[in-house]
């Protein structure tokens, strides 16, 4: 069995062997912003409060990278087979293209989980065995977001897992694996980035609602509609500058986070503008960007209040 997953009666287009672009293109380098910002600000929290360790870093920075890829290849692999990817706006899928087989993207789907939990592994090791469970929640979570015979992802619940492991988990603990502890302007931190990256995945899911509508997959932008999921989309970007404002009460050097608010403007303007189809990709670009810059800038506030 493929991890429950049905495959529709619909045969896939005959199969070529995908070459190493195509490859980098289906592990979606545009979402990768959201596993690296989480990882500088709770790196940065974690040098605040004394305990930076490059070590631990690297190693948090490798699961979040893995899982990332992991499931969008998990993504690629289910949808695939499902037969409900076939007309695509963004970036290509591997398997409804024909371009690989199912079973070797579901390989490297299962491959970067793998490296999560070996880089997780060694993290529970050096700090504490209950991060053991965090992280197979997190493979979980990331498996079943569109595998299973109910994905969530297509449920309306896609925001909710990337609030918690790419915002809350992500941050605090990066922040916990380096401390030892964590502080409210790291929590205040992890609501921030997992907003922006919960906004990263909402114009992903604003752009693609007609095709998404079509093959019944009911995201959180398809059950909201297309004008309401724009203003959600605003007020999670605005969010994000609501917790630097909180994160400056105790720690007043967070409000180099500000800095980015210039990056905001355009994919803000993008979106509000009724911008559809790949007029959105630009915006989804622009989103990841701001999620990175200010992370970086959260960073060097938490290394500059030292």
């Amino acid at each position: 069995m493929d991890g429950g997953v049905r495959p529709v009666a619909a045969p896939l287009r005959s199969v070529h062997v995908a070459t190493a672009r195509q490859w980098l293109s289906a592990s979606r380098p545009r979402t990768l912003p959201a596993a690296v910002a989480p990882v500088l600000v709770g790196s940065g929290a974690g040098a605040f409060l004394g305990g930076f360790s490059w070590w631990r870093g690297l190693a948090a920075l490798v699961v979040a990278l893995a899982l990332q890829v992991g499931v969008n290849f998990a993504n690629d692999y289910s949808d695939g087979i499902r037969g409900t990817d076939t007309v695509r706006v963004g970036p290509m899928r591997l398997v409804a293209s024909g371009a690989a087989e199912p079973r070797a993207v579901k390989l490297a789907a299962f491959g970067c989980f793998a490296v999560a939990g070996v880089a997780g592994l060694l993290l529970a090791l050096a700090t504490a065995w209950w991060l053991l469970l965090v992280g197979a929640a997190a493979v979980a979570a990331a498996w079943f977001y569109t595998g299973g015979p109910k994905p969530y992802g297509y449920s309306g619940f896609g925001e909710v897992f990337v609030f918690l492991f790419f915002g809350l988990v992500a941050v605090l603990g990066t922040t916990y694996v380096q401390a030892g502890r964590v502080s409210g302007a790291a929590v205040a931190g992890a609501i921030g980035i997992g907003l922006l990256a919960c906004a990263l995945l909402m114009v992903n899911n604003l752009r693609d609602i007609p095709t998404d509508t079509e093959a019944g997959k009911h995201t959180l932008a398809v059950l909201l509609g297309d004008r309401l999921s724009r203003r959600v989309y605003v007020v999670m970007v605005a969010g994000a500058f609501v917790a630097v404002l909180v994160m400056a009460l105790t720690e007043p050097w967070c409000l180099l986070g500000l800095l980015a608010a210039p990056l905001a403007l355009g994919p803000v303007r993008t979106v509000l503008s009724g911008a559809t189809g790949r007029q959105l990709i630009a915006a989804l670009g622009a989103t990841g960007r701001l999620e990175f810059v200010q992370a970086a800038l959260l960073a060097v506030g938490f290394l500059l209040g030292r």
